[in-house]
């Protein structure tokens, strides 16, 4: 294996990551309202829930959901109504020691879920598979290596919107600006959920 192809991966995988969207939405509130010790169970569980969905699809999982309509529509919906209940969380909380409806964070497992529910998610780790599939001679070990760069990678983007989400605590003395800051993220917590659904 020659070393740029494995850069593309590398960039492919960062940038496909490090967007916002719903995981760096949630990093960023649970840095804010938690610190950055107690978001790494979220963290590790969307990291891990995007490092198995990516070796799913290396070994053909992904396209037995793209091809049933039917599991797509019914995980978008399960999947959207979770977030939207984060968002509300995230909307009605108050400042850390106020907080009453965000009085811990999400957990790992919660993280791995709301990987998984994404059909967009699987379509990228499906289109990543596609787009790498010639860097090794198996789909085992292409899973491996899939795997275990989305699940690094993921984690690295992970921490950088969680440490800014720390930082930007630390930077809010006011109810009022708590305020601010939780309705600003749960509404784009809830706007990611539009390009699920923009098929």
């Amino acid at each position: 294996m020659t070393i740029e192809p494995l850069l593309s991966l590398l960039l492919f995988a960062l940038v496909s990551t490090i967007t916002p969207g719903g995981a760096t939405t949630l990093a960023t509130a649970s840095g804010a309202h938690f610190g950055f010790r107690r978001s790494i169970p979220v963290m590790g569980g969307f990291a891990f829930g995007l490092g198995s969905m990516a070796g799913a699809a290396a070994a053909g999982l992904s396209g037995v959901l793209m091809a049933l309509p039917m599991l797509q529509i019914a995980m978008k919906t399960l999947g959207s109504l979770y977030l939207i209940w984060l968002a509300i969380r995230i909307g009605r909380s108050g400042q850390p020691h106020e907080a009453v409806q965000m009085v811990r964070p999400t957990g790992f497992l919660a993280g791995v879920w709301m990987l998984w529910h994404n059909p967009k998610g699987w379509a990228m780790t499906m289109g990543a598979a596609a787009s790498f599939a010639a860097l090794t001679e198996s789909p085992i070990r292409l899973g491996i290596l899939l795997g275990l760069t989305f699940c690094l990678i993921a984690a690295f983007s992970l921490a950088v919107w969680c440490l800014l989400g720390q930082m930007l605590g630390r930077l809010l003395k006011t109810a009022w600006q708590w305020r601010v800051v939780n309705i600003s993220l749960a509404c784009l917590l809830v706007i990611s959920i539009i390009p699920m659904w923009n098929e």
